[in-house]
Parts: C-alpha cells; sequence; structure tokens
C-alpha cells in the first residue's frame, strides 16, 4: 500500500502540489487525471521518489520512505518522452532491469520475449532504438517497466505516441498485466476517456490539487464539485447559471428548464446547472427531455462523430452526435436536454441535491 500523508510540494514562490492525502492499495489501477500542469507529474515524482516532498510524509506498506532514493525503491516509472539505452539492442534495454536484479539468462530470455509479443517488438530485438520509429521506442520503455516487476508502476501518458490501434490493444492489457502482478499502477493523463476506459480508480487533479478520488466510474457519474465534473469531460462540460424556482430552473426571470425528480430537493436560489454534451441532442431522447432554441456557432466533423457548437438562452454549448452532421454557420435548431442526466451545484462550486448517473 501507497500512502500520502498530507504531503505537498513548493518551489521557489510556486505551489506545486497543495496538501494532499491518498491511499493506493497493491493490485490497484489508479488513474491521475488532469489537463496540462494540473500537478499530475510532479505528484509521480513525489511517489516514485525523485523528488521529497516539501513537508508531508510519503509511506510504502506502512515503511516511511520519504527521504529514500529511488534507486533503493521497487518503483518503474514510464514518460512521453522515453527514455532508452541508444548504444544497446531492443532485447537488451528490455533486459537491462532483470541483468541488475541478478536474474537467471532463462528467465531473463523468457520474460523479455513475452514483454515484446505483448508490445509487439518481436522483429525488431536485435536494433537499437535509433533504428525504431518513435512509437516503437516508447514500446521498448514500456517493455522494459513491464519486466521489472516492480511494487510501484509509474506511466505518465505513455501511450500518447502510439497510434489508435496500439492504444487501444495496451489499455485493456496493461490493466491486467499489472493487477495481476500486484503491482501499485498509477496512470496519467489528460484524456477523460482514456481514464473511463481504463477503469480503476481516478483522483481528478487540477491546480496542483485532487478534487476527487475514487472508482472510475462513480467520479465520472456523481462528481462532488464544479472542477471535478469539468476535469471529467470531454469535449467541454455544458454550463448555465441558472435560479431555481419552484418546479423550473430559470433564467432571466423565465422557465428554461424543468427541475428533474434527482434534483427537486435541492434550495431555490442561485444554481450552476451542467451536463455533458452528449446530453444534449438533435433527437428527443426521452419523454421528459426540455426543448430550447439554439443558434449554430460552428460545426466540427471528427471522423463518425460531429460537434456542434451552438448559443442557446445565453450560454455557449457543444454538442456530441454520432454520424456527420454539417450545419451551417447561424443555422437556427431545436434540441433537447436530457434532464435525467442533469447535475447542479451551488455557488461555491460543490454539488448539491442528488446527482444523476449522468454517463448513463
Amino acid at each position: 500500500m501507497l500512502e500520502l500523508k498530507n504531503i505537498t510540494k513548493v518551489v521557489g514562490a510556486d505551489t506545486h502540489i497543495h496538501p494532499t492525502n491518498l491511499v493506493l492499495e497493491r493490485g490497484s489501477l489508479n488513474v491521475l487525471l488532469g489537463p496540462t500542469l494540473s500537478g499530475k507529474t510532479s505528484l509521480m515524482r513525489l511517489m516514485a521518489g525523485l523528488d521529497k516532498p516539501t513537508s508531508g510524509t510519503i509511506h510504502f506498506d506502512g515503511k516511511d520512505v520519504t527521504g529514500v532514493r529511488v534507486q533503493d525503491r521497487s518503483v518503474a516509472m514510464v514518460y512521453q518522452q522515453f527514455i532508452n539505452y541508444p548504444a544497446m539492442t531492443v532485447y537488451e534495454n528490455i533486459a537491462s532491469p532483470m541483468r541488475i536484479a541478478g536474474k537467471d539468462a532463462a528467465t531473463i530470455d523468457r520474460e523479455v520475449k513475452k514483454a515484446a509479443e505483448l508490445m509487439k517488438l518481436t522483429p525488431y530485438l536485435d536494433r537499437t532504438p535509433l533504428n525504431l520509429s518513435g512509437g516503437q521506442q516508447q514500446r521498448t520503455a514500456l517493455a522494459r517497466a513491464i519486466v521489472k516487476n516492480a511494487s510501484l508502476v509509474l506511466l505518465d501518458e505513455p501511450l500518447a505516441n502510439l497510434d489508435y490501434k496500439l492504444r487501444e490493444e495496451l489499455r485493456e492489457e496493461l490493466p491486467k498485466l499489472f493487477a495481476a502482478s500486484g503491482s501499485i499502477f498509477v496512470y496519467a493523463t489528460t484524456e477523460p476517456t482514456e481514464a473511463l476506459l481504463l477503469g480503476g480508480n481516478t483522483a481528478t487533479m487540477n491546480e496542483g490539487r485532487i478534487s476527487q478520488f475514487g472508482s472510475t466510474i462513480s467520479v465520472y457519474r456523481r462528481p462532488v464539485d464544479l472542477i471535478t465534473a469539468k476535469t471529467f469531460a470531454d469535449p467541454p462540460l455544458n454550463t448555465a447559471e441558472l435560479v431555481k424556482k419552484g418546479a423550473h430552473f430559470e433564467k432571466d426571470g423565465a422557465p428554461l428548464l424543468p427541475v428533474p425528480a434527482h434534483l427537486s430537493a435541492i434550495a431555490d436560489g442561485p444554481v450552476t446547472v451542467a451536463f455533458q454534451p452528449h446530453h444534449l441532442s438533435i433527437e428527443r431522447p426521452d419523454a421528459s427531455a426540455a426543448v430550447l432554441k439554439a443558434r449554430v456557432i460552428i460545426s466540427e466533423i471528427a471522423g463518425s462523430e460531429s460537434f456542434i457548437h451552438v448559443q442557446a438562452s445565453g450560454s455557449r454549448w457543444v454538442m456530441l452526435e454520432h454520424g456527420i452532421h454539417d450545419f451551417d454557420p447561424d443555422t437556427a435548431l431545436d434540441l433537447f436536454v436530457d434532464t435525467r442526466h442533469l447535475m447542479a451545484f451551488s455557488p461555491d462550486g460543490q454539488a448539491t441535491g442528488g446527482q444523476a448517473a449522468h454517463a448513463a
């Protein structure tokens, strides 16, 4: 078990990590999700022992390891900016941690070939890294982390340089691999979709703070605050500053959206109403859906999906629709908000009322 106890990291006048408490269990998959500069890499470096916290302590299996060097810990770390030994073959790069650990030749050969097969590197074992593509070099670094069989495995956006098909395969295989080994697996990403695909647990991060930690699906479905909801939304979360009055959320004194049953208990007054882009649609998803007048700002077509940016009731929102929908700017549309998945937040950004399982 890895336990962070009230750790901070301050560099000069900048606070990189605010007071943080976190417990990660052996055999668990844990995702750090947040935008660039949210503190993911800083937190991982503290976990690894590459940096020492300004205050607080780090414990592994009950032992205080705050001042223990990374060389003296059972840690493997892979960055998006991969590092390999340029003079060694792919085989020797992968084998290096096992040779350092004194493993026998048969074990080394078996584990290298197993990891190479998983990473689709078998044809390249005799090459040096400089004769590989960027993706192949990244896979070599991943394979080396796999065979190290470390107690703590830290992957900092490790799949960013790989092609789509291989990313999908590894997203499925890596959690199984590390969970079976009993390692603590920490995976940093900026992509909410990647966190959902990986599953396990997720800690949402913003400006050096963890806003929520728990099972990935529960954090996504029931964010405790607006920061978490925004972190776990791609495209960006749709929000509107409204006033709850009885059975409606009002805008400028006029009813805009009906208050769904799961939010009926919240007090009347100012509220931020939020919903995911896929809960705004061209077709009515349910009889309870609310219809709104909107005007198209721009349409973005991304393969089999379309992102349609609209202006509605004084707010700019984005709608995610499957298929190709190429609307001209300024096109008038009637859009439907699936009120079953509305979220509501108080003026200080805290979740209020009962949040729906909005990921459905």
